[in-house]
């Protein structure tokens, strides 16, 4: 199933197909896939070179996997179970280097996931990204140190059968993709009021 963005200006075509799903496939990853999904989220911009993303990853039938599953919102768990693999992306909120805390590590892993997303679609695969899940859980669970903060837990996989999902999954993964007009977010001047930029075709 394919859900290309309407987009008003012409983009990378990795941008313009990329979707979160619900419906997944439980067939296995190649390792090689998930080596350079990896491998290009390492290569993030990050603020001092502090790499502060930090990824507990789980496969289908495993331990962590179900770990991970457990702490998702009931919600979630109606769907994300089919996935192969889950992820917990987290945040070292210390830096290496200072010693300080700063929030400049929530803003790094969230250009690591975005870029490992990115490069999931190139593998032909989908990510789902999920902020429904127990934080509490997650840090007992894998035993989290206090510097370490969890984000967001996330799919990997291929597409599946979204006639297998709850009816009221198939409605949502059947909907249209929209995104709020530039005015809400592209300023000048000063906060609130939109720029000209898009005012030509």
């Amino acid at each position: 199933m394919r859900k290309t963005a309407p987009v008003k200006y012409d983009i990378h075509s990795l941008l313009l197909e990329r979707w979160s799903p619900r419906a997944f496939s439980s067939k296995e990853i190649p390792v090689d896939k998930l080596q350079r999904i990896f491998e290009a989220s390492r290569w993030a911009p990050s603020s001092s070179n502090d790499q502060e993303w930090r990824y507990i990853i789980g496969f289908k039938g495993d331990e962590t996997f179900q770990k991970i599953f457990n702490t998702l919102t009931e919600f979630n768990q109606l769907w994300a179970g089919e996935a192969p693999v889950l992820v917990l992306a987290s945040a070292e909120t210390i830096s290496p280097k200072t010693g300080k805390a700063g929030t400049i590590a929530l803003y790094d892993v969230g250009q690591s996931v975005a870029i490992l997303t990115v490069q999931a679609e190139a593998e032909g695969l989908f990510v789902h990204q999920m902020a429904g899940f127990d934080k509490d859980k997650i840090r007992e669970y894998f035993e989290l140190p206090d510097s370490v903060e969890p984000l967001t837990v996330f799919t990997i996989g291929t597409y599946g059968d979204p006639s297998k999902l709850h009816p009221n999954l198939q409605r949502l993964e059947k909907s249209d993709r929209v995104r709020n007009n530039f005015d809400t977010f592209v300023f000048r001047n000063k906060y609130g009021e939109p720029t000209d930029l898009f005012n030509s075709p």
